[in-house]
Order: C-alpha cells, then sequence, then structure tokens
C-alpha cells in the first residue's frame, strides 16, 4: 500500500504565483463531509482562491509526483508535504 501524504500551503509564506495550481490542478473537488474537505482517494492538486492564496484540494492524497512537483516548483517554498501516518517530512527536505 503506498503512503498517504498531508499537504499543507502556509499562507503567510503563499505570495500567489499560481505554479502550483499549473503543475498540479485541482479540477476536481475532493469529496466532503459537511462542508469539509476529507482524504482524497486520489492524486491531489491545488487551486487558488479569489485572494490568489493557495489551497490544497484536500488535507490528505495519495502519492503523487505532480504535487511534488508543485512543491519543489514553489518558488517561496510554501508548501510542505509530509507522510500522513508518520509525520516523515517529504518536502522540504529536512537538512
Amino acid at each position: 500500500m503506498a503512503d498517504r501524504w498531508r499537504v499543507e500551503v502556509d499562507r503567510s509564506v503563499c505570495i500567489g504565483s499560481g505554479m502550483c495550481a499549473a503543475v498540479a490542478p485541482g479540477d476536481t473537488p475532493p469529496a466532503t463531509a459537511g462542508g469539509t474537505p476529507t482524504r482524497s482517494k486520489t492524486g491531489g492538486g491545488f487551486r487558488l482562491d479569489s485572494a490568489r492564496q493557495s489551497h490544497p484540494v484536500a488535507p490528505e492524497t495519495d502519492t503523487d509526483e505532480n504535487v511534488l512537483a508543485a512543491a519543489e516548483g514553489c518558488p517561496v517554498e510554501a508548501i510542505t508535504i509530509t507522510v500522513a501516518e508518520t509525520g516523515e517530512r517529504v518536502f522540504p527536505p529536512e537538512e
């Protein structure tokens, strides 16, 4: 079974470049429970809100190379990816 990732965007760092949404678009709305996004059973992605702040389409996602590429391409490293079960950091790598 593949690891699941927790994807977070630090909105105090995000500059709204849209690079993440271009690399890993979140075109499919996440499943919701009472209006709250729940785990995606497929790949994740990002969307920009009206203030041009990035948001993952779901707080947890299956491992997804596009999501990783989006995090790696973020000009201000506002995206953090961790293994959902263990909290081990995927990106940015621990120094």
